[in-house]
C-alpha cells in the first residue's frame, strides 16, 4: 500500500461529503433536511469534484488511489470522471428541483454502495483506496438513510 494519504482527497471525502452535509441538517433540524442535503453535498458536489478532476488528471485516480502504474487506464478513468460529472449534475440540481432529490440519492447511494463493494472484494491498492472504501461506505448509508426518509415523507 502506498504510504501517504492526500490531505485534500481525505478533506473532500469526509469533509465535503460528511462534514458539512451534517452541519446543513444539524441547523435546519429536520429529517426533511437530509433529503435535501445529502444529494446535494454527496452527489453533486463530491462526484462533481471526482468527476471534474478525473477528467481532467486522470493519473491521480489511476495511480494515487488504484496504485496503477501504466496509463492505458487513462482513458477509462476519464470516461468515469464523465459518468461521476453527470450524476452530479443531478445531485447539484436537485437543491433546486425537489422532485429530483430523492432520484438523485437513488443513483448516487447504489453508485457509493457498487463503488464500496468493488474496493472491499480486493484489497485496497493504496491508502487512498482505504479512504476510498471507508467514505464510500459511509456515504452510502447516509444516503440510504436519506432514501428511506425520502419516499416515507
Amino acid at each position: 500500500m502506498a504510504d501517504r494519504v492526500s490531505p485534500v482527497y481525505l478533506g473532500v471525502a469526509f469533509g465535503v461529503t460528511l462534514i458539512v452535509p451534517a452541519l446543513c441538517v444539524a441547523y435546519e433540524g429536520t429529517a426533511a433536511a437530509l433529503v435535501k442535503w445529502a444529494p446535494f453535498w454527496a452527489v453533486g458536489v463530491r462526484l462533481g469534484l471526482a468527476g471534474l478532476r478525473q477528467m481532467a488528471n486522470p493519473s491521480f485516480t489511476a495511480k494515487e488511489i488504484f496504485n496503477l502504474a501504466d496509463d492505458s487506464a487513462l482513458p477509462i478513468v476519464r470516461e468515469l470522471g464523465m459518468a461521476n460529472t453527470s450524476f452530479a449534475i443531478l445531485g447539484l440540481c436537485s437543491l433546486l428541483v425537489p422532485a429530483w432529490r430523492v432520484p438523485a440519492i437513488l443513483v448516487g447511494g447504489l453508485y457509493y454502495g457498487l463503488a464500496a463493494a468493488g474496493h472491499a472484494v480486493r484489497k485496497p491498492a493504496s491508502k487512498n483506496e482505504l479512504v476510498a472504501l471507508v467514505s464510500d461506505i459511509l456515504i452510502f448509508v447516509g444516503l440510504a438513510a436519506a432514501f428511506v426518509v425520502g419516499v416515507t415523507r
